[in-house]
């Protein structure tokens, strides 16, 4: 990568922002996702359906794109005041593209395995040897299944797939690591730069865990999941290759929900 595009993913002008700022986007972000899936729920019960809180994660994939687009905007204009622009800092390239495509995929089975060592690790943690007896129970909640409605699961299903990934991961790189953590490091040692966004980043996953013990699995696993992003943008000095990364996982956690337009109709409560 350029110098110059290294320099440009600095705050640098007479209106660089406080750490208040660097860290209090982020916090909004998670607050954000809380009131959708806050709003979801409200929703959910209005409508007469017994949705525990947080709602299922087709719900969350579904409800995220508002909340994904006002992050968009809100990080654009934060790095806007500060004399720097959303396209440096991700640094897109046709002519590199192909690159980093084969970055992205290395950086996502870089980061695979101590993402799952995480998850293992808390759950052991939390249940012995008896752990992973325990994984449906876990991550799955019966009672967090979506209403069986063919249209209904049908928009938000391609909804999900549509909006999730290719909002999702720009919006929260930008904010994690564009915004947030390269600011911080003008302020800051770099690992603490690089922890605190990423102790955040984790915190916003919580309103996607099914049970309390899932939250535990999150916190850890998203943060691990954090930490490693922050390393690779810290050396890479520009986001496109860890937001390909990203992209890729979304599509993995958002792309299943299309096996529902499938199902027969027996599988569908009339």
């Amino acid at each position: 990568m350029s110098t110059d595009v290294a320099e440009r993913a600095r705050p640098g002008s007479s209106r660089a922002p406080t750490v208040g700022g660097l860290v209090g986007l982020p916090v909004l972000r998670v607050a954000l996702v809380g009131l959708a899936a806050l709003a979801t729920w409200f929703a959910l019960v209005a409508a007469g359906e017994q949705a525990p809180f947080p709602p299922g994660m087709l719900f969350a994939a579904a409800t995220m794109l508002p909340v994904n687009v006002l992050s968009i905007i809100l990080v654009r204009r934060a790095l806007h005041r500060s004399g720097q622009r959303a396209r440096d800092l991700i640094d897109f390239s046709w002519r590199r593209l192909g690159r980093d495509v084969l970055w992205g995929l290395l950086w996502l089975a870089v980061m695979w395995l101590p993402f799952i060592l995480a998850v293992m690790a808390v759950m052991f943690a939390l249940h012995g040897g008896s752990a992973l007896e325990h994984f449906d129970r876990v991550f799955y909640d019966a009672d967090a299944a979506p209403p069986v409605n063919r249209v209904g699961l049908t928009v938000l299903a391609i909804v999900s797939v549509v909006s999730f990934a290719p909002l999702n991961a720009p919006a929260e790189e930008l904010i994690y690591r564009g915004y947030s953590q390269w600011g911080l490091e003008r302020r800051w040692p770099p690992f603490w730069a690089m922890v605190v966004p990423a102790a955040i980043f984790a915190l916003q996953h919580v309103f996607y865990a099914a049970t309390a013990d899932a939250v535990l699995v999150y916190l850890a696993a998203f943060f691990v999941w954090g930490i490693g992003s922050a390393l690779i943008v810290h050396r890479q000095r520009r986001l496109m290759p860890i937001i390909i990364a990203h992209l890729l996982v979304n599509l993995m956690t958002s792309a299943p929900a299309l096996v529902l337009l499938f199902l027969p109709d027996a599988a569908f409560a009339t």
